[in-house]
Formats: C-alpha cells, structure tokens, sequence
C-alpha cells in the first residue's frame, strides 16, 4: 500500500494523544522485513512526534481505532491501563453464517505458535477473554460486535472461530473468501474475468476505543469503515 497522510486519519487528539483510524495493510509497529523505503504507523508518527509510543497494537490487515501516546507520561499511563484490562476495545467482524449471540464469552487460552499464528491451548496458553454480540444480520453472514477484555495475539479471530463464526477472509483460523456471485442471485461474470473477493483482507475493524487521560478525563473515538469494510456490508445489505 503507497503511504498516506496519517494526519488526516486523526479522529482525536490533544496534547497526550492522539487516536489514528488506521487503514488496513499498514503495519503499527516497523516489522523485521521493513525496509528503509516501508512504512508503519509508528515510523509516519515520530516525522511529527518523535517522543511518541504506542500501547497497542492491530494487526496488518485490521484497519481502525489506534491510540498514540505524545509522550512517556502518558504512555506509561495508557500501558498501564491496557495492564489492567482498563481499556474498552469495540471490534467490528463481518463472520461467516447467521448467529444470534447475546453476550457469549469466550474465555480460553491461547499460545502463539513460531509460524505467526496461534491456537488455544489450555495447559500452556495465556488467558484471554472476549465477549461477543450480534450487531446486524445478513442471508448468510453476520455482523458481530467483539470486546477483547484481553490483548492476546489474533485472540478475536480464534475465538470467533471457535464458535463457528470464522470471520470472512481469514482464511489462517477457518474463514473463507466471498465473492459477489455467492450472495446476489442473477450475478453473472464478464466472460475471461476473474472474480475478485469482496474484501480482500480479514474482515475486522477496531470501531472504538475509550480510556483515561492523565487527568482521569474519558478519552473515546469512534473509527468509521475504510472503503473496502463498507462495500462488503453495503453488498451484504443490498442481497438479503
């Protein structure tokens, strides 16, 4: 993905932190493969505030609400609050299959494995813990409202898998690719055309973050939909 403006991605700031819709297939932190000409959050954030540090992190191809800390102060606040499950996390999934769940917990280990994936394992996993709702349903899929209450690598996407509910795209924990000619009736492809999936990454979306300032005040920003995120539910909307 060619660089962006991260400074119009901004849906708050003041002078501790700053919140970054973040668009997907853009990493937060540098990675090892990063060369001098790659890009990451964290790299566009210090041309502006080189004091600057981030708690958290979302994966590569999830896209949203990403909180800067300006400075050691008020990361260390923010790091600590993440420490002690303080942060209120809403996720967004687009899940494969109609499921109607009302606060369903899922609380089950989990282990990174060396390949960059993980899986749940109870005797040597760490706990995690994520609560799910259905937010909007679809003929075939489901839009799910996640809350991590912990921060364990792709803990969201297992634990939705674990329920029968792969989100779509994520093909690494059961999900499957969707293309337009599954959901609408009638679809019929351009003769030598490939069809391209609807979405071409997990369909996962960090829809909000909330967490104390320094001065206790509540800090909370909503990210909207990136464009790939909003044709996929305008598409499941439209072929009901």
């Amino acid at each position: 993905m060619k660089s962006f403006d991260f400074k119009e991605a901004i849906i708050f700031e003041n002078d501790n932190y700053l919140i970054i819709n973040k668009p997907p297939h853009i990493s937060t932190l540098d990675e090892r493969t990063l060369d001098a000409k790659g890009i990451s959050i964290i790299r566009m954030v210090k041309k502006h505030y080189p004091d600057a540090q981030i708690a958290h992190r979302l994966d590569k191809e999830t896209s949203g609400a990403l909180a800067v800390a300006k400075n050691p102060e008020a990361y260390r606040h923010l790091a600590i609050q993440f420490e002690k499950r303080q942060v209120e996390k809403i996720y967004h999934a687009v899940s494969t299959g109609i499921h109607d769940f009302q606060g369903i917990m899922v609380d089950l280990p989990i282990l990174p494995l060396p390949i960059g994936i993980v899986k749940i394992d109870r005797s040597k996993g760490k706990e995690a813990t994520t609560i799910f709702n259905t937010k909007e349903v679809f003929k075939k899929h489901t839009l799910v409202e996640c809350m991590p209450l912990t921060g364990r690598m792709h803990q969201i996407r297992i634990h939705i898998s674990c329920l029968g509910a792969s989100i779509v795209s994520d093909v690494q924990y059961g999900g499957k690719m969707l293309f337009l000619s599954e959901i609408k009736r009638g679809f019929n492809l351009k003769k030598d055309t490939e069809e391209q999936p609807l979405i071409s990454r997990v369909a996962l979306h960090a829809y909000s973050l909330a967490f104390k300032d320094l001065n206790d005040e509540i800090i909370s920003a909503t990210a909207p939909y990136p464009k790939d995120m909003n044709a996929l539910l305008k598409q499941l909307r439209n072929n009901l």
